[in-house]
């Protein structure tokens, strides 16, 4: 039998430590009323274009984050402007608070227990753990339409750029550029080249692939012989040659020593596309132009483009290398040719900084070149604007910016600028003075992109500005795995090249993943996962969640703010119950759930990264709160909403705002307050 009375004084704890665990109201279980949606019906003005700029990552909070106070005061005046044009306020995520999950609520009206996207990736029975069996940020993992594909069967003619969920193409008319993660096309991630370093390597484990499981997003190499170099650059110590393999396209490299000073120190490095002709000569810190590069991807030539810069140069010839790639080709957008024509018209996209996981966090000079990339995105996502009105006239265009989320969710700022987190006196006023300032001038170009949206904005374009989370102060990460072998319910080994992780899943009972579940069986997680069942899987589950809720660090915080059965998820959490573990755990803010094992079996480190926002509560959270400003026909003018509104109520607001049926599966409400 379950556990009920264990399961219930746990909720309770968790309902009494963060106020934010209850049911859904009759009103957000229900359909929307009648009356909501007759209000589009010919007695107000209804808009017939839509812009949804929906950054990813932007923080805006009554506390900290006073995105419309720094508005008012001048700071964000393309923001300001829009405030004064309707109406804001702030917003709510759903748990567990992180993109895919978001986005998709966003984009549905409805919570993860009806759209389906629990995580990123995500697990079904029948299917092995050792890889994700659906893709969170796929289309095909959604059970229900975006709002792309309810106002295409409207008429309306969409374009929709760099939106998690919207690949594989849904739409049959419309322009689908470069869908994030989405499993679709050719779509290739940037790279770093860094000299080998087994050391090194091991240290970075799992952490060096996308999303853990992916290709490699830092590649260690040695260097080569020299093969056939014919463009020379004079070097006053034996010069070293890289190659570097960019999704089977080539560029070649020499590092130099231009010195002649009798004295090893290495100083440049000269890359070249084919050993002929040299395209560029880097000093550390400096940046190539864009050079052509062909890469392969299931036998076809993909033409594309990349910039290269060095990131880190020793005088001993250490190398650090970032070749950061032109985000388009025809095999990432529908239809094909769009991609020649941005990059006619704005040039090769940058469409975010860094990776997931970060890259640019190992050394300090990785801090330089992760601002520049980021200004990179912002530049070409702010270009764009006005081309796509230009080009395509689109009636809905919705957007969206991963690079607020790779600033605040990396090593170099969170931990320093918010007073919340346990690393914020480690820098002088002075220094996060700076930090501010950097952060500011990333809020300020996403205020640039709200003015390119505005000057193309008519009298009929509903223009809305929010975000799918927040982000905040990351202390420690708890290794749960680690804590899972030490119980004796891991199985594993160590691949003594990489410092990876070989899990023995026949052996292993119990195994955290991604990004708040854990999966029980006390007879082995098997070739392929089944929920277990009978008394030895609830005593095992009894057991887990008893060792979850003793776990505390050394002075005796406890990271858990809440476990929950996968029966009672649709309940408590608004998540589908075929698409979780076993148990599914929230943590409190400042700590942080880590899947990595090691091989010091530590559960409590304190990470590079110092911000994140994963697994947490986002009610009383208010660091996890985002932007809701909306502005265009029939939207109060700078009016004010007091209270932050839920994630899944913005859908049937913009449709009850245009003047379309709301469907029936959404169980948002629109914000009836705002309108005129």
């Amino acid at each position: 039998m379950k556990n009920w009375k264990l399961f219930m004084v746990l909720l309770a704890v968790g309902c009494i430590l963060l106020g934010c665990i209850g049911t859904k109201t009759d009103e957000q279980n229900g359909l929307l009323d009648q009356s909501t949606s007759d209000l589009s019906a010919g007695e107000k003005q209804v808009a017939k274009k839509l812009y949804w700029f929906i950054p990813d990552g932007m923080r805006a909070d009554p506390d900290l984050f006073t995105v419309f106070q720094w508005a008012e005061e001048g700071k964000l005046p393309n923001i300001k402007r829009l405030m004064e044009m309707g109406s804001y306020g702030y917003c709510i995520p759903t748990f567990p608070s992180h993109t895919p999950t978001n986005f998709a609520t966003l984009l549905t009206g409805t919570y993860p227990e009806v759209h389906g996207v629990a995580d990123g990736p995500m697990h079904v029975e029948g299917y092995s753990l050792a890889k994700p069996s659906v893709a969170g940020f796929s289309s095909a993992a959604r059970k229900v339409p975006a709002i792309w594909s309810v106002l295409e069967s409207a008429g309306k003619s969409v374009v929709v750029l760099s939106i998690p969920g919207s690949t594989p193409p849904e739409l049959r008319n419309g322009i689908i550029i470069r869908g994030r993660w989405g499993g679709w096309g050719a779509d290739f991630y940037s790279y770093i080249f860094e000299k080998k370093s087994v050391e090194q390597r091991k240290k970075i484990a799992r952490a060096s692939r996308l999303f853990f499981f992916g290709y490699e997003l830092t590649k260690f190499i040695d260097p080569v012989n020299d093969s056939g170099w014919v463009a020379q650059k004079e070097s006053f110590s034996e010069p070293l040659y890289l190659e570097m393999d960019i999704n089977g396209g080539k560029v070649y490299a020499k590092v130099v020593d231009s010195t002649d000073d009798s004295a090893v120190n290495y100083d440049r490095i000269v890359f070249s596309p084919d050993k002929q002709v040299i395209a560029a000569s880097l000093a550390e810190g400096e940046w190539s132009e864009w050079m052509p590069l062909t890469m392969k991807w299931n036998d076809k030539d993909v033409p594309s483009h990349v910039k290269i810069n060095v990131i880190k140069l020793d005088d001993d010839g250490f190398f650090r290398i970032r070749a950061t790639l032109d985000n388009l080709n025809k095999y990432v957008v529908q239809p094909g040719e769009v991609s020649d024509e941005l990059v006619r018209d704005v040039g090769p996209m940058v469409d975010f900084v860094d990776n997931f996981p970060p890259q640019l966090i190992y050394y300090d000079e990785d801090k330089k070149t992760f601002l520049e990339e980021s200004n990179m995105s912002f530049q070409w996502h702010r270009d764009a604007v006005g081309v796509i009105y230009d080009n395509y006239n689109p009636d809905v265009f919705i957007q969206d910016i991963y690079s607020p989320n790779q600033m605040l969710t990396s090593r170099w700022w969170m931990g320093y600028i918010d007073p919340k987190s346990a690393r914020y006196n480690d820098v002088s006023p002075e220094e996060r003075e700076k930090l501010w300032t950097e952060v500011m001038d990333m809020y300020t170009q996403l205020d640039d992109i709200v003015g390119e949206a505005l000057k193309n904005a008519d009298d009929n374009t509903l223009i809305i500005l929010s975000s799918d989370h927040g982000a905040v102060p990351l202390d420690k990460s708890v290794k749960l795995n680690n804590l899972f072998a030490q119980k004796g319910w891991v199985n594993y080994t160590f691949n003594e090249q990489t410092g990876e992780p070989i899990i023995d899943w026949q052996n292993t009972k119990v195994f955290y993943m991604k990004m708040d579940n854990v999966y029980v069986n006390p007879n082995g997680l098997g070739v392929n996962w089944t929920r277990g069942s009978g008394p030895e899987y609830e005593k095992l589950r009894d057991e887990v969640i008893d060792a979850l809720s003793a776990l505390a660090d050394e002075d005796g915080s406890k990271p858990l703010s809440g476990v929950f059965r996968w029966e009672d998820v649709e309940e408590f959490l608004d998540l589908p119950k075929d698409r979780v573990g076993d148990l599914v755990v929230a943590n409190h803010p400042g700590f942080g759930w880590d899947e990595e094992l090691t091989p010091d079996g530590q559960v409590f480190k304190t990470p590079l990264i110092t911000g994140y926002k994963q697994a947490i509560y986002a009610r009383n959270t208010t660091g996890m709160w985002t932007p809701f400003i909306i502005a265009g026909p029939g939207v109060k003018k700078n009016h004010r909403v007091e209270e932050p509104i839920e994630m899944v109520d913005q859908f049937p607001t913009i449709l009850v705002l245009m003047g379309q049926e709301v469907p029936d599966y959404v169980q948002g409400h629109a914000v009836e307050e705002i309108f005129e």
